[in-house]
């Protein structure tokens, strides 16, 4: 939502639109003959951008009574009754805060979360989220209303020095939701908060966790995180008793300073103007996604919003753009670690579209309303050394343990599978129903190896677009990343007299000089350039295209993603790895229904225990799914000792048609029936060969298979069916 929607009628069928310049606005007229008939609730237009064009000052309508928490000017339903003690305190109602607060209200888990905004975000920050984002969120049924929002990225375009470099198809993956999707976060955020309200949740706004302990020796032991939380409208403070402290609360958090944690990495001297308007161009691309080249200037990336606007991203040339460097931000060791938006009045959208038009030279930009919003943003590039306090009772989530560049829509997507990868984990803990020293530093071993490779490849196509000779900070290797920075950051001190405490590297762009790395940066007359260029962007994407896209993500071994077994001199039961995202073919649900095999998959907390059957005729597969389906009804077994329906999801796959199964007695279908478990779901896999689930997951036909995926949908573990004691041998390892 860039700007306020206008008034719109259906009276004919189709969205045209209404003479009623506010035709939600009831009762209309003298209509209302009873007082406790509805009344809409009086929405406010809020201005969303810090600055504006000559055109005049955006704005978008919001409603305070749904979306502003405790800051509602109506108060607070009555149906709202925090508790003084929680199993979880989320410090943060970002996209990652809100991620968590949805997973553990599913998993009946209690929570509180505070913000310390009055509101949701008007408008800014991230854009698009990835197919796995979707494949997420789709879990909680939120997918639908986030990815049919705005346009679907399907192509890229680059020019270079007023030159097409390249234009193609881009953004293609197996997932179901295929590319990159365009919604801003404020609308992310207000899908989370109206789900929330359904399972009576507030945000509680203007308040902060100003201090907080843990101790487990003394006092209330179940609950050793004790918070102090005050709210910064009121100044009232109120002491909250937590099993868990969830730290969500962005790059400058707080609850990282308080655990000490450093926040390794590099500050770049990269900064962009960020506009979103709609343009007025003669450049051949201007909605299609991509990027702008000048070997002279720098990078402009272009995203295409909804109703015709763009999001331009415009690398400044520090020397032609206003006094950046002196701002009272660039002395505060808080702004120089963590980067983002930098407030800085001296820039003005005229300069940002004046260094746009000289990246996109010999093509003209002007602009065509008035802008949606406007920031000036700085690239840090940091990884927290640790996601998870010793006693494993905090954890930080999102831009609070890593901040990185634009470069691939990271910083949302990947503070939504944080959430997701922490959630459940912290929701089986804290119900006391798996072991916290073997489960939840799991959290940590591969959540923060995913960011380390955002930086390394954001970073590096970054780099490429802007020309920057600015070296890749190397978080594989800690003690050569902090001598590295002291050697860099006494240098910077010492040419420029930075503050001393500001331990950031600050490397400044030559931008006429040519890049010696011979990524993007060689001189526009150099003939070889093109030719660099593409190979460059083939080997890059090839090497993590669905990476950039969330797909690509596979986790290290561990207790839940234990290595895979040695083969025995026949094929394994089943071909995709442990740790990697979970395949999601296309499946038959019933003679009226298809969908894909994730539909019938259970969120957190429940493991899915997928069961490839094949088509039941032989004898060995009749006997390994029998051999499973019996061990589930032992009282003994990990099934019924671990909580059975209640923890595990039961999807039955056959290579059968619907009528097949329901009306055949051949291959003991009916006994396989009978052992089912209450909850189990069957499901069809009738599609051609080359292209079903059972080679989409490379199952034994033979023998059959059984998957294991985890809530977050990753692979937890795959076995041959009859080969229950292993399983169960996994689960052993870190639940109750």
């Amino acid at each position: 939502m860039a700007t306020k929607l206008p008034g719109y009628t259906w009276e004919n069928g189709f969205r045209q639109p209404s003479s009623d310049a506010t035709p939600w606005v009831w009762p209309q007229g003298q209509e209302m003959t009873d007082a406790d008939d509805y009344v809409t609730p009086p929405d406010v237009e809020l201005v969303s951008s810090p600055s504006h064009n000559s055109l005049g000052i955006n704005v978008v309508r919001n409603w305070p009574t749904l979306y502003d928490g405790t800051n509602s000017p109506h108060g607070v339903p009555s149906w709202w009754a925090p508790e003084k003690a929680v199993d979880v305190l989320i410090c943060g109602a970002g996209p990652s805060g809100l991620e968590v607060a949805v997973s553990l209200a599913r998993q009946g888990v209690s929570f509180r979360i505070i913000d310390k905004a009055d509101g949701p975000l008007t408008a800014g920050r991230a854009d698009g989220v990835q197919p796995r984002f979707l494949e997420t969120v789709a879990l909680w049924g939120l997918a639908s209303e986030i990815h049919e929002e705005g346009p679907l990225i399907e192509r890229t375009a680059l020019y270079k020095d007023g030159k097409k470099l390249l234009f193609n198809r881009s953004h293609q993956s197996d997932s179901r939701y295929r590319g990159l999707h365009i919604i801003t976060q404020g609308q992310i955020e207000r899908i989370y908060i109206r789900d929330l309200a359904r399972q009576k949740v507030l945000v509680e706004r203007s308040s902060i966790v100003s201090d907080f302990k843990v101790d487990e020796t003394s006092g209330d032991a179940t609950h050793p995180v004790c918070a102090t939380v005050r709210n910064n409208r009121t100044g009232e403070e109120e002491v909250i008793r937590a099993k868990f402290l969830v730290g969500s609360d962005g790059a400058a958090s707080s609850i990282r300073k308080s655990l000490k944690v450093p926040f390794d990495g590099v500050s770049t001297d990269i900064y962009w103007g960020i506009m979103d308007c709609i343009f007025e161009t003669d450049y051949p691309h201007a909605w299609v996604f991509g990027s702008v080249i000048s070997s002279k200037h720098g990078g402009c990336v272009i995203i295409p919003r909804e109703d015709g606007y763009i999001r331009l991203y415009t690398q400044l040339d520090v020397s032609q753009t206003g006094h950046i460097a002196t701002s009272r931000q660039a002395s505060d060791p808080t702004f120089a670690e963590s980067g983002g938006n930098v407030d800085v009045h001296s820039i003005t959208p005229e300069e940002v579209l004046e260094q746009a038009n000289r990246i996109f030279a010999p093509y003209k930009l002007k602009f065509g309303a008035p802008l949606s919003w406007f920031a000036i943003w700085k690239i840090s590039e940091r990884v927290a050394r640790s996601y998870s306090s010793p006693d494993m009772r905090v954890h930080l989530v999102g831009d609070a343990a890593h901040v990185h560049s634009v470069m691939g829509a990271f910083g949302l997507n990947a503070s939504i599978l944080d959430a997701a990868n922490l959630a459940w984990k912290i929701g089986l803990a804290a119900k006391d129903r798996a072991d916290i020293a073997a489960l939840l530093p799991t959290y940590e071993t591969e959540r923060r190896k995913h960011a380390v490779r955002i930086i390394e490849v954001s970073g590096t196509y970054l780099r490429f677009i802007c020309g920057s000779t600015l070296p890749l900070p190397d978080f594989r290797n800690i003690s050569s990343l902090e001598a590295d920075d002291r050697k860099r950051a006494a240098a910077v001190a010492a040419s420029n007299g930075a503050n001393e405490h500001t331990d950031t590297v600050s490397l400044k762009r030559e931008y006429d000089q040519p890049n010696p790395n011979g990524a993007h940066g060689v001189n526009g007359d150099d003939e070889t350039a093109p030719k660099k260029d593409l190979e460059f962007l083939a080997s890059f994407f090839k090497a993590h295209g669905q990476f950039l896209l969330g797909v690509d993500c596979r986790y290290d071994e561990s207790v839940i993603a234990p290595p895979v077994e040695a083969a025995s001199g026949k094929p394994p039961a089943i071909a995709v790895k442990n740790g990697v995202r979970a395949p999601n073919p296309r499946v038959c649900f019933s003679d009226k229904e298809t969908g894909y095999l994730y539909d019938k998959f259970a969120g957190a907390p429940r493991f899915q225990l997928v069961l490839f059957a094949s088509t039941l005729a032989g004898t060995e597969v009749r006997r390994q799914v029998n051999a499973f389906l019996a061990n589930l009804a032992e009282p003994k077994g990990f099934y019924m000792r671990l909580g059975g329906e209640e923890r595990f999801n039961v999807v039955l796959v056959v290579k059968r048609l619907p009528f097949e199964w329901e009306s055949s007695s051949d291959w003991g279908q009916s006994a396989i029936k009978a052992a089912l478990p209450k909850g189990a779901t069957v499901v069809y896999d009738d599609r051609a060969p080359d292209e079903d689930a059972h080679t989409t997951w490379g199952v034994n036909h033979s023998t059959g298979g059984l998957a294991v995926v985890r809530p977050d949908l990753w692979v937890s573990i795959t076995a041959f069916p009859a080969d229950t004691d292993r399983v169960a041998q996994y689960f052993d390892a870190f639940l109750k």
